[in-house]
């Protein structure tokens, strides 16, 4: 990875491992509806200025509105809303550790988009180790409420793990801004109705605002630019590897900022998945080059002279 590569990929490991934090505190007071209208439209609000500077917003969305649109349901309109409505009843590390089950779900959704490698023991290994990891954390929430929660989570990771291969496959010549300002737009649009009905009677806490403004700012309109770059520099599969280091940043920030427990579940999940994510996402090895020997050379000479076929 170069350079350039490691730098937007460390950026990203943080960046989009304390949004779980501040979904978590934003929850707490307004509606999911009202949480991803503010996110969007703030980060659509930043980013708008810079698009129509850089030219060619218009005729990019006319060119490519169908990829576009995919791009924005997949991974903006319905896994925001989803992740933020299951962080009502699950913590921000839960989710957080859940959601490092994109790379698995990456490498077997990539295979429909001919994306993906050969899936050896290794690879079959990690899905394994993967899926024990995610069965030890959702166990404990099979019940309640917690289920519904869970299953919105899947539905995130699932959009997750697919809208960059879209954006690999159908978007890699629209440039960042032209792509990611008009599918910020439309998701604010979408929810701007829902938002209005369930907005708060009074002003949010200062603490509320801040959140909202950093999942804007930090989280939306500085993050997306920046994985957008990294799936252009290094690919859709490797740049999925990032959520390999938001669990640890979200269950970090979620104990430290929330005074969120730290199980052994946790521990043994957290492990399960990094793992499982790991070997799921290695790069296959080299295969073996079988070499085909012409007949007349397979035969082998017999002590006494004579010529045999084996």
């Amino acid at each position: 990875m170069t350079a350039r590569g490691w730098a937007l990929f460390s950026l990203m490991g943080v960046v989009w491992g304390i949004p779980y934090l501040m979904i978590k505190v934003a929850v707490e007071d307004l509606s999911p509806s009202v949480v991803v209208f503010a996110r969007c439209a703030l980060g659509a609000a930043l980013l708008l200025p810079f698009a129509l500077r850089q030219g060619g917003l218009g005729r990019g969305v006319r060119d490519h509105w169908k990829p576009m649109l995919a791009f924005a349901v997949i991974e903006i309109i319905g896994p925001w809303w989803t992740l933020t409505d299951a962080e009502r009843h699950l913590s921000s590390s839960t989710a957080g550790l859940l959601i490092a089950g994109v790379p698995i779900v990456g490498v077997l959704l990539a295979r429909f988009f001919g994306a993906g490698e050969r899936v050896g023991v290794r690879r079959i290994t990690g899905l394994g180790l993967g899926l024990g990891g995610v069965a030890v954390l959702t166990a404990p929430h099979l019940t309640g409420g917690d289920a519904r929660s869970l299953a919105e989570v899947l539905v995130t990771v699932i959009g997750y793990a697919t809208a960059p291969l879209i954006a690999a496959r159908y978007l890699k010549d629209v440039p960042t801004l032209q792509l990611i300002t008009p599918c910020l737009a439309l998701a604010a649009v979408v929810y701007a109705p829902a938002a209005f009905l369930t907005r708060p009677a009074t002003v949010p806490s200062g603490e509320v605002l801040a959140a909202l403004a950093g999942l804007g700012v930090v989280c939306t309109a500085i993050a997306f630019v920046a994985f957008l770059e990294l799936i252009k520099e290094v690919g859709p599969t490797r740049a999925g590897v990032i959520t390999y280091v938001n669990p640890a940043v979200a269950v970090a920030a979620g104990a430290l900022l929330l005074g969120e427990d730290l199980t052994l579940g946790i521990g043994m999940a957290f492990t399960l998945i990094l793992a499982g994510s790991v070997l799921a996402t290695a790069a296959a090895g080299p295969r073996r080059q079988v070499r085909r020997v012409p007949w007349s050379t397979r035969q082998t000479s017999r002590a006494d002279g004579r010529v045999e076929s084996p």
